[in-house]
């Protein structure tokens, strides 16, 4: 039986007022809220554990170590994988990314080689491969979402040409809640013999991942959106591709050995981990992922998936509200605009007086914006812990914000 009370009472935070108001925290598509069980890792790792990791031979430093470490078998058992190796420890999906730009595509491709992109690619998805653009002369082509926001994965595999060299799609819309078909895309992409590149920082947050059965080649996820701290995350690589790999940044423990006029480099994941890392960010990071799995993510999706449905329901009565991306199964994210003259930044001025938390803005999504003609949008995006009254609560925060503007 999920429990959304019991849930709500891990996450202190979410019983504190706002202006005079109940907090009603509906941003979680940019950042999540910590639960006590995270803020509690953090502290002890501080206050009682902290050491440097992997090259100390005291009793602080092991125990550090140990338990940095251990978060690497608990994110491939979120991710569903079976070799913990393949997974790269690093500040977030962002930096993922890089590293699979930096290194992989850009020692392999060439100017007129393709990366195939759909356009609702968040900027971290996007960027780095602006950047074998700029400096490669390396093609981005785009594929377009449909009307009701969807994905079509045939459009994805049939963009796929003789220079493609890598297929990057997002796994859920942080603008629309749109949810790719990865499977099938990675099918597509298999038999043409190009990689699949997935940012997974909305869709690890709201769904069970098995990434053995996926068929992708890299999978990035990012730590805060997982109730988790800031300063987190960590990517997926196929052991295939870390072996075709160069290293994205040098340092300290990343190397074997390191001479006046050599260098050699340890195995992965290793390689690709150079400096002291963000040691009690990671433990943080695996304390709230064990938390969600205690909680199980089938459960929490069905929940989500209610709160979805109702706020489809309660949205959709109001005559004036535009909301963007209608794709059957969407996660659990609403943008919106308002009929008339309200800019996205004054309604969330006001709901923010109502206690209501909402994203105002591009949404670091300028390809979408664009292709839905639009400057900014309003997102609510739910959570775990949210609940059909603080849905009630955004419908009335909006009434008057509408009113407001009449």
């Amino acid at each position: 039986m999920y429990d959304v009370e019991k849930i709500r009472a891990d996450f202190p935070i979410l019983a504190r007022e706002v202006n005079g108001q109940k907090l009603t925290y509906l941003d979680n598509g940019a950042s999540a809220q910590k639960p006590q069980v995270v803020i509690d890792a953090i502290t002890q790792a501080y206050s009682m554990e902290y050491a440097n990791v992997h090259r100390g031979l005291h009793y602080l430093s092991n125990l550090a170590t140990e338990k940095y470490e251990a978060v690497r078998g608990t994110i491939a058992r979120f991710l569903g994988v079976k070799n913990e190796d393949e997974i790269v420890f690093n500040s977030g999906t962002t930096e993922g990314i890089n590293l699979v730009a930096y290194g992989w595509a850009m020692p392999r491709m060439q100017a007129g080689d393709e990366i195939v992109l759909s356009v609702m690619e968040h900027h971290a998805n996007i960027v780095p491969w602006h950047f074998l653009r700029e400096r490669q002369g390396v093609v981005l082509k785009w594929v377009d979402t449909e009307p009701d926001g969807s994905l079509d994965p045939q459009k994805v595999i049939d963009a796929i040409g003789p220079r493609t060299k890598l297929v990057a799609v997002t796994h859920m819309s942080n603008v629309l809640g749109t949810v790719t078909d990865i499977k099938a895309i990675a099918t597509g992409a298999q038999a043409a013999g190009v990689p699949v590149l997935v940012d997974g920082s909305q869709a690890a947050v709201h769904m069970p991942l098995h990434l053995d059965s996926l068929g992708v080649d890299f999978y990035a996820i990012t730590g805060h959106k997982i109730y988790g701290p800031s300063g987190s995350g960590a990517i997926w690589i196929r052991s295939d591709r870390m072996a075709e790999m160069r290293p994205f940044m040098g340092g300290g423990d990343m190397i074997r050995e390191v001479h006046k006029d050599a260098v050699s480099y340890a195995d992965p994941p290793m390689k690709f981990e150079a400096g002291t890392p963000g040691i009690v960010q990671t433990i943080g990071f695996g304390a709230a992922l064990e938390y969600v799995m205690a909680v199980g993510m089938k459960s929490i999706a069905a929940h989500e998936a209610g709160l979805r449905d109702y706020a489809i329901s309660r949205l959709g009565g109001l005559n004036w509200l535009n909301v963007q991306g209608q794709a059957p199964g969407k996660g659990a994210i609403f943008s919106f605009t308002m009929d008339g003259a309200a800019h996205a930044h004054d309604i969330s001025t006001i709901l923010d007086k109502k206690g209501v938390a909402v994203r105002a803005g591009h949404h670091c999504a300028g390809p979408l914006m664009d292709h839905l003609g639009l400057t900014a949008t309003c997102r609510a995006s739910f959570a775990m812990y949210n609940t059909t009254a603080e849905v009630d609560k955004l419908v009335e925060a909006l009434e008057l914000a509408h009113d407001l503007f009449a």
